[in-house]
């Protein structure tokens, strides 16, 4: 019995550091993702700024020529 016990408790030991180092990994790699995925949001985000002030400014370019088409026909 005793034996028993001693040979189930070397084993469970470096079992146990396995399954430790295993899930440290697993959240290494979670927080890693996660970090990335920030990093797209943000890059999604700038996109979203710099396609809306493109927009904006075509669309002053094209108030400002449809102002200059008025004022040659008057």
């Amino acid at each position: 019995m005793v034996a028993t016990v001693t040979v189930v408790m070397i084993f469970s030991i470096p079992i146990i550091a396995i399954v430790s180092d295993h899930f440290q990994q697993q959240s290494k790699t979670k927080h890693n993702m996660l970090k990335d995925e920030i990093e797209l949001e943000k890059l999604k985000h700038e996109n979203y700024l710099l396609e809306t002030e493109k927009l904006r400014l075509e669309l002053d370019q094209m108030k400002v020529h449809s102002h200059e088409e008025e004022s040659k026909i008057l």
